[in-house]
């Protein structure tokens, strides 16, 4: 009898996956347009600014008023899409493509309940989720719980996807971190008109993966009183996944060199080999990328005013998102909880939804 160590079964499917989606040389890499010049320096500057000096700064939000429209509705439930402008800062709006000055939502209610006797959780895009079905699938099942789901879409995709990017592929450094700066700021914009206009009694968090899971915590970490957190299959940094995962081999490091060389003579476009001339190496470049990412460190922000709300929910053979990393997040928050499910990064998104839901149910319960 041949034994199977299921584990590393799940491990090779994440490398498997990553290999047809980020190896090959099918599609454009990431970051195949450079840093992104003086939006990187924008961006660098209003990121380290993000942490408030004193309680309640920068809140309230910036408000929004939804334009409403029903998609359906049935007797138990009905769903709503929404459109606002983006709450970013406006410097920030003139850094983001047109397509992105929109946002766009999708809100999944329970009917015959009063708001305040509900809970909603906003549940934002994991890297490459385009639309609203996969969250609208994993929140659905909860409207019996009388929970409600708002679905974000985020900046760069779906129909707020600039025209010239392919896919999933950010074309600049600046553009990773203009998608998380402007996630964040409508985010809590949506939880402030969450409360204070539709009258929710509980609010949650929720993100899936790199994009979706590191933003909800900092999103987490910054509202003013307790929600539930909910960061699940997330790293505590970007720098895991570019730098040390499986995205490494989906980015564009000659682009990115190039790109720091004709920075560097003040030059609009330099080759491969006078990138080579100026002495800047590859490992130069990772180094600088890590410095960059390094903005987007979970364990930097502040703890939440309830940590006991935050359920972090890894999986045991993860391809993308080491242990150590998930691990990390819950060292920096003490009193928060990690839960494990079998599996790897692509099999737990697809087989174990119901121990998100549940870890979901059970943080809106600690509030």
């Amino acid at each position: 009898m041949v034994s199977v160590n299921v584990g590393m079964v799940h491990y090779v499917l994440d490398h498997i996956y990553g290999t047809l989606f980020h190896r090959t040389k099918i599609g454009t890499p990431f970051f195949s347009k450079g840093w992104g010049g003086t939006k990187l320096e924008l961006l660098e500057r209003m990121v380290k600014q993000i942490f408030p000096e004193a309680p309640h700064q920068n809140w309230p939000p910036t408000a929004v008023q939804p334009i409403w429209k029903t998609v359906w509705e049935t007797k138990n439930s009905v769903l709503r899409e929404g459109v606002f402008r983006t709450t970013c800062d406006e410097r920030l709006i003139h850094a983001l493509p047109p397509e992105s000055h929109s946002a766009r939502v999708a809100f999944l209610t329970p009917k015959s309940v009063s708001p305040e006797k509900m809970s909603c959780v906003v549940h934002l895009a994991g890297t490459g989720d385009h639309s609203f079905e996969r969250r609208l699938w994993l929140g659905g099942p909860l409207v019996k719980d009388n929970i409600a789901t708002m679905v974000l879409e985020s900046p760069y995709y779906g129909q707020r996807r600039p025209s010239m990017q392919h896919g999933a592929k950010l074309q600049c450094v600046s553009d990773l971190l203009l998608l998380g700066k402007a996630t964040i700021d409508e985010a809590r914009s949506l939880l402030y008109w969450l409360q204070a206009e539709a009258g929710y009694g509980k609010l949650g968090i929720c993100g899936l993966s790199m994009a979706g899971g590191v933003h909800a915590a900092m999103v987490g970490s910054l509202h003013p009183t307790p929600i539930a957190t909910l960061p699940f299959l997330a790293p505590h940094s970007a720098v895991v996944p570019f730098c040390e995962g499986l995205y490494r081999h989906a980015t564009a490091w000659e682009a990115l060199r190039e790109d720091a060389a004709a920075l560097a003579q003040d030059a609009t476009s330099l080759t491969e080999d006078a990138a080579q001339e100026c002495g800047i190496t590859i490992e130069q470049v990772k180094d600088r990328l890590r410095s960059v990412l390094s903005l987007t460190d979970v364990t930097r922000f502040p703890l939440p005013k309830n940590p006991q709300a935050v359920i972090f929910v890894g999986a045991t053979d993860d391809g993308y998102i080491p242990k150590h990393s998930v691990m990390q997040l819950q060292k920096a928050w003490p009193g928060s909880e990690v839960r494990w499910v079998t599996g790897g990064h692509v099999s737990s998104f697809l087989l174990h939804n119901d121990s998100f839901r549940k870890a979901i149910v059970d943080a809106l319960d600690r509030l």
